[in-house]
């Protein structure tokens, strides 16, 4: 049985790992990482072109099923995902974690858009936290009047605010750096994406104990009529039900 793992995620990892060895997986990466951490099992790296460059890709490599356990905010392959598992005939499940929730004390400013998460940040505060990742830091580049703090994994490309400190770093990360991070760089508001990682957690937790304002940006609706799993060990257990109805199984 040929599984097709879109990955890049902590939980596809941990998936790839319960996976290996029961059945043959495929992880494919985006490659917008320089060095990711390599989950076990074949990996390919780079996109298929678009949802019929995937849906050949599934035929030609006798894929068995599919399971998108990409970022939330991953838009673009997950579309993708559906279309091709559709015109393929192969079943397709969505590993999404779940979403965090406010708690007592937050104040938190969503929105849709990294547009609109700009608009808001510079009406908060001039001293700004953005944790949204590398590659949307267009959004941001028109703000003139306000310093940010950009953490990502690899540097930035411009476009990107013309006031800017990068903070190259990987999670997971503590309370206690975080907090450290807020007071060191007098940050007055945080901007983030509902990623719902408890490795990047702790910032929230940081910025509800300073009483700072969070832009955070909702996550896009996953494709319709695509089942959904919170858990690794679910998209495990589902893989299973897959190969129990297999005739040769």
């Amino acid at each position: 049985m040929h599984i097709l793992l879109l990955g890049g995620t902590t939980e596809a990892r941990r998936l790839a790992e319960s996976l290996h060895g029961t059945v043959r997986v495929t992880t494919s990466l985006a490659g917008r990482v320089a060095a990711p951490t390599l989950p076990p099992g074949d990996v390919r790296i780079g996109g298929f072109g678009g949802a019929e460059g995937l849906a050949r890709w599934l035929r030609e490599h006798q894929v068995d099923a599919v399971i998108d356990a990409t970022h939330p905010f991953a838009d673009t392959i997950s579309s993708h995902a559906a279309r091709a598992a559709a015109e393929a005939h192969v079943p397709l499940l969505a590993l999404r974690r779940p979403g965090w929730a406010p708690a007592g004390g937050d104040d938190w400013h969503p929105v849709d858009t990294l547009t609109e998460a700009a608009d808001t940040a510079r009406t908060l505060g001039r001293r700004i936290f953005l944790t949204t990742g590398r590659m949307g830091l267009a959004s941001f580049a028109h703000i003139t009047d306000a310093w940010f703090l950009v953490r990502s994994v690899d540097p930035p490309e411009p476009p990107f605010p013309p006031q800017l400190e990068v903070l190259l770093d990987r999670g997971p990360f503590t309370l206690d750096g975080e907090r450290e991070l807020l007071r060191r760089h007098a940050i007055d508001v945080l901007v983030t994406k509902d990623s719902g990682a408890a490795a990047t957690a702790p910032k929230l937790r940081a910025a509800r104990e300073a009483a700072l304002p969070v832009v955070i940006v909702r996550r896009p609706p996953a494709p319709a009529a695509v089942p959904v799993v919170p858990t690794p060990e679910e998209a495990a257990a589902w893989v299973a039900a897959l190969a129990a109805d297999r005739p040769h199984m």
